[in-house]
């Protein structure tokens, strides 16, 4: 039989109020209060600090604080990733940002998800769907990224947009939901 959580990693219904999830979200929630008070440490001693939770940290990241997460060992963000403050990563299942990708202040990727059904939702049951950033994207202030979502290499997501679906390689969206547009 699975635990909690190896069934929330599996992207299975799951309960987050197990003792062991409790745990690790306490664990993350202490990390979070350090790396969020270290606003006048070098991005280059915030980079270690982010290998102590994340599942890959690539080299010249800079995330600035705050930032908030659940677990933060399903986070992986490559080579030259650029954060600004305010971002949320909902990080049940797993967050890939790739390399040289920018994102504005305020986003926020959250790739835990609930129920349609109000009976699985009142027994407290939840699931998260993976989220994929590709190379190169820049994604806008405000920005929300939902459950399951692919952004493809050198995407630009528009400031403010509710990304509903995968964004194509390439690809420029905006708006509420998201929708892409052509370029003249």
């Amino acid at each position: 039989m699975m635990t909690e959580k190896e069934k929330m990693l599996a992207g299975e219904l799951y309960h987050a109020d197990s003792p062991e999830l409790q745990a690790d979200n306490a664990a993350a929630c202490s990390w979070l209060k350090r790396y969020n008070a270290a606003i006048d440490v070098h991005p280059d001693e915030r980079i270690w600090m982010l290998t102590e939770i994340f599942k890959h940290v690539g080299s010249g990241v800079n995330i600035r604080p705050p930032f908030y997460c659940d677990y933060g060992y399903n986070i992986s963000v490559g080579n030259g990733v650029f954060i600004n403050y305010n971002c949320i990563i909902l990080d049940v299942v797993d967050v890939v940002i790739g390399d040289m990708t920018q994102i504005g202040p305020g986003v926020q990727m959250l790739a835990a998800d609930h129920p349609r059904d109000s009976k699985q939702r009142s027994e407290g049951l939840e699931y998260g769907k993976p989220i994929t950033i590709g190379r190169n994207v820049w994604i806008g202030g405000g920005a929300l990224i939902l459950p399951g979502v692919n952004i493809g290499d050198n995407a630009l997501i528009g400031a403010g947009s509710v990304v509903t679906k995968d964004v194509p390689e390439g690809a420029t969206v905006v708006g509420n939901p998201a929708r892409q547009i052509v370029k003249k």
